[in-house]
């Protein structure tokens, strides 16, 4: 299995929410980008986001967050 453009934009979502707390999400508005509002829904659609727009994330999504993270900081 390779990256796609779709998954890099959910984990480009990913990476933005705050591991050290579960009750900051985030919101992506309507001007945002066509690409960060989709991967903000398939991230809701996959369990990960508690609204199709941000939300806050699901015990699944904070997993999935920190593995998001620790993979950016060991690549970069």
């Amino acid at each position: 299995m390779q990256y796609t453009s779709e998954l890099l934009e959910e984990l480009n979502v990913l990476s933005q929410l705050n591991l050290s707390t579960t009750q900051q999400g985030i919101k992506v508005h309507s001007d945002a980008s066509e690409s960060v509002i989709a991967a903000t829904a398939r991230l809701f659609e996959k369990g990960l986001l508690s609204q199709a727009d941000g939300g806050y994330p699901t015990t699944l999504g904070m997993e999935a967050a920190k593995h998001a993270q620790a993979l950016l900081g060991l690549l970069k």
